[in-house]
């Protein structure tokens, strides 16, 4: 059942939220998008009336998603089966072409006409416009598989100065024109470390980084780079949260100040994490030492 709220303790809750709102005000924010967030559509609303939000305060939002279930059902449908080398689906040609018109035609169009529907001005763009995200191939294993090694953002400032949110999908392209299939994890922090972002969020099926795996409870709140090495070691971080990670710590040395892994599955994730003191999910910092998050 909602909780119902009185007028005053409504206009207590934005009292509340004011230095967070004044901290976060022309800022930066990136937020990767994908996992159970982008499947259940009740998230997904919720993740949109997010964004919409944090816009019209004055955050300048830069959705990059991904939307791997969704090119696994589509390769499906075209009778073809996905396979996974380490973790990531090997892109053959046609694979590619796929990737292409799901992420930069169907995900990316919804989602922005979603933010649409919800009140907000968005563009939708790939990593092919103004060939914004340049790769090459990471491994001949997996085919059209790319490794970022030019980010150009122009493109995202533009439309981020018109008063937008800009919408990316995740592929990329070389001098000739072959496109590459791009992990939006590592795409939204080579994206947030160009652009100088104050924050990168991270969407997950976790809650977080847990100490203990089958303690769903034990959610690490803060961890510097020193924590991270300490945590790899001992195998704290394994599996599926061990690329997680490493994309964060990617975009801390990239330049970006705060990242956070947020849990996808929890109803408004990113207003508790950007507008409440609790937060929400696992953040990684620098240092500790020198950084009072």
């Amino acid at each position: 059942m909602a909780l119902e709220l009185s007028n005053a303790q409504r206009a207590e809750v934005l009292i509340q939220a004011l230095p967070l709102i004044q901290k976060y005000y022309g800022k930066v924010v990136v937020v990767k998008y994908g996992g159970n967030a982008m499947i259940n559509d009740q998230l997904k609303e919720q993740v949109m009336e997010d964004i919409v939000l944090l816009h019209l305060i004055g955050v300048k939002i830069v959705l990059v998603h991904g939307g791997g279930p969704e090119i696994t059902d589509t390769l499906k449908r075209f009778g073809k089966e996905s396979k996974f080398h380490n973790g990531l689906r090997v892109t053959d040609k046609e694979t590619a072409d796929v990737v292409q018109m799901v992420l930069a035609g169907k995900i990316n169009k919804s989602l922005v006409n979603l933010l649409e529907t919800k009140g907000a001005d968005a563009i939708g763009l790939s990593g092919l416009d103004g060939h914004m995200i340049r790769a090459e191939m990471k491994d001949e294993a997996l085919g059209y598989v790319g490794k970022i090694t030019k980010v150009d953002v122009k493109p995202i400032n533009d439309i981020l100065e018109k008063g937008y949110i800009p919408v990316v999908s995740t592929i990329g392209c070389d001098k000739e024109g072959n496109v590459y299939n791009i992990n939006a994890d590592t795409a939204a922090a080579y994206i947030a470390g160009a652009m100088g972002a104050w924050r990168l969020y991270t969407m997950t099926d976790i809650e977080g980084i847990l100490r203990d795996k089958d303690d769903h409870t034990s959610i690490i709140s803060c961890i510097d780079l020193k924590e991270a090495e300490e945590l790899f070691r001992t195998g704290v971080i394994s599996g599926g949260m061990i690329p997680k990670v490493e994309c964060c710590i990617d975009a801390i040395n990239l330049g970006v100040k705060k990242v956070t892994i947020i849990d996808g599955r929890v109803p408004h994730a990113l207003l508790i994490e950007t507008l409440t003191n609790e937060g929400a999910g696992t953040m990684v910092i620098r240092d500790k030492k020198n950084d009072k998050h």
